[in-house]
Formats: structure tokens, sequence, C-alpha cells
């Protein structure tokens, strides 16, 4: 950690502590808003925190392979879907720009699409929209800094790794209701405390599968973000693509920290480390009302029907030595149960009475 990283830790956290002196602790989900989007020390707003240099490395920055098969997806689906004009081809969490690059570059052989196609890119760090700029410098794009601002139009979403940023509420389970996870001082620093015990009717349904201990996770934000891409897909079609790591059905402590593409503390540097979460893909199924929800299916799977394996064999014929080595083991990375290939699921929206997209029948 550089001096200027030190300044800005202690700023961000000398401000959550004199708030929570005034005003009460804070829930998980508001703490991991102030470190990821504070305008002057949020995660986000401040660093490009991908690849080797940064904190994590994503699926789109360890090949080319897998933006241009999440692109073929789309384009496949728009060919399902009788290749209406004018339609909306947008990622929220967009990164550098990297995946969008690779779909556009992928899909330039399908006749007609990149006619059709106007990508808009979902992104609130300004930082960040700079970067995908220069990425993305050869084509039109637009930016939207919410999902809600997307056109009314048919539209083809990817979203990776994007729902798991989204902030988290987190929900103990006690014997006489449930008690909140909040962020409060202990002994003058910022630690973990829980909230009287209280109802709570968003979690009706889970006391029947939990025991006392247990921790429940809920995003308020990802059923209002689901809303905004099903609703366009069920007025004027298209499909959604939404990879992420997670499960079914939420339980347990998965709140994490990310900093030089290892674990840390998330109450030790707010501002310098990556928050996430497992995304519940049960909970984003529940809020996609109108339109049909495909199967979870692993990553790994999604990316073998896709033809990875022949495209990597492809990309291989023309690698020697140690660019053969990180091409292989960017393979392996994506697709193998030990690495992203289970640990990561795919899940897609698509209207009512047309087909699976590509790589999820």
């Amino acid at each position: 950690m550089d001096d200027a990283e030190g300044a800005r830790v202690t700023a961000l956290a000398e401000s959550l502590m004199r708030r929570i002196a005034a005003t009460g602790p804070l829930t998980v989900a508001d703490y991991m808003a102030e470190c990821l989007l504070h305008p002057d020390h949020g995660y986000y707003s401040t660093r490009d925190p991908f690849g080797v240099q940064g904190d994590f490395t994503t699926a789109p920055e360890i090949s080319q392979m897998f933006g241009e098969l999440a692109g073929l997806c789309l384009a496949g689906a728009w060919l399902d879907q009788g290749r209406p004009p004018a339609v909306t081809l947008a990622e929220p969490g967009p990164g550098r720009g990297t995946l969008m690059a690779d779909i556009l570059r992928a899909t330039r052989g399908v006749p007609g699409f990149h006619d059709a196609v106007r990508v808009h890119l979902v992104e609130a760090s300004a930082t960040l929209r700079a970067r995908q700029r220069e990425t993305l410098a050869r084509h039109e794009v637009s930016w939207a800094d919410s999902l809600d601002d997307l056109p009314e139009a048919p539209l083809f979403l990817i979203a990776n790794e994007f729902f798991d940023a989204l902030p988290i509420r987190q929900f103990v389970r006690d014997p006489a209701g449930w008690r909140e996870r909040v962020v409060g001082l202990v002994d003058g620093a910022l630690g973990f405390g829980l909230a009287p015990p209280a109802p709570q009717a968003a979690l009706a349904h889970r006391l029947a599968d939990t025991r006392p201990g247990d921790i429940v996770e809920i995003c308020p934000a990802a059923a209002p973000a689901m809303a905004a891409i099903a609703g366009r897909i069920a007025r004027h079609g298209g499909a959604a693509v939404i990879v992420d790591y997670g499960g079914w059905h939420s339980l347990g402590d998965t709140l994490q920290a990310l900093s030089r593409h290892g674990r840390a503390d998330p109450l030790a540097a707010p501002g310098l480390a990556d928050l996430t979460a497992h995304v519940d893909f049960e909970a984003l199924a529940r809020a996609a009302p109108g339109v049909a929800v495909g199967p979870l299916i692993p990553q790994g799977l999604w990316l073998e029907r896709l033809g990875i394996k022949v495209r990597a064999q492809t990309l291989a014929r023309g690698l020697t030595g140690a660019a053969l080595d990180a091409h292989v083991a960017a393979h392996r990375r994506l697709t193998h149960p030990d690495e992203m290939g289970t640990l990561f699921k795919c899940l897609a929206l698509h209207p009512i009475h047309t087909p699976l997209p590509p790589g999820f029948a």
C-alpha cells in the first residue's frame, strides 16, 4: 500500500467511524456501497482494479475465448428471434470494456448483427468509463448510469460478475426472529455486530429451511436490476445471459474482500479492496416475471456447449512455448471444475415461447 492509498483508507475509515458514532451502525449493504462507490474514496470510483496489476482477474481478461463465445451466444439468440432491427446490445459493469470488444469482434461475421445493434454500457465509475472509451474507441458506444436508463427496445445483454458486486444485507437466524449483521465500532475500530431481533417479511419463507445461527444474505438492488432487464425482454424481445459465482439458494456468510489477487479482511481497508458476495440465482429468477428463465448451468458446461474446445484448438495452432502454456492454462481456468468451471454459473432470460439462447439447451 503506497502513501496515497494509506491516506485514502484512513480518510474513508474515519468518515465511516464518525458516521457510525453519530447515527449508529451501518447495514452491511450501506458499508459495501460506501466502500465501493464513495465519490472520493470508493474502490470503483478511484481505480482500475482489473488484470494482473489489479486486485482480481475476470473471465474476459483471462482469455478472448470467453467474450467471443458470449458474443456468438447473443448473436445466435438474435438470429433465433428473427433478426429484429435496432436492438440494444448492453453490458452492466463492463470493467475495461474487454468483454464487449471481444463480443463485437467475434460477431462481425454475423450478417446484419452489427447493423442492428446499438451498444450501451451501464457504468457508474468515471475512471472505468474512461478506460472503456479507450478499449472501444473504434465503436459507437453510449453509456447509461443504470439499467433503467437503457432504451425501450429489444435487449441482448451480458452481465458478467455484475450482481456479485451489488451490496448485500446479512441476517442471522435467531430463536426470536432475525438479527441483522451490522458494521459498528468495536474498541475504537470498525467491527461486526448484530442488531436486535426483528421480523423480516422478506425472509419469512426462509424460516423453514434455516436453524438458529444460520446466515442468510439478500441483495436489495438485485430485484430492481432484474426487473429492468426482464421488463425490456418481455416487452420487446431479446435475451440476457448472467454469469457469476454463487448458487441457487443463499445460505452462509459469503462476503469477501479481494486485494492483490488474494483474500483480505472486509473491514481492514475500506475503499482499497473489492467487496463481493455470492449471487443467489434463485432470487434473481424470482425477480424476472414475464420471461422464461433457463436452467442454471456451470460456466464450464456453457462454454463447452458453445464450442470452446474447438476454438481453443484453433488458437493453439499458432502458439508455442510460454504463449501456448498460457493459452492452455486459460482454457483450463475457464472450464475446469477445480477452477472457474463449476464455481461460476450461467442463467439465461428470454421471451416466453422463444428458444433458449445457445449453450443453455
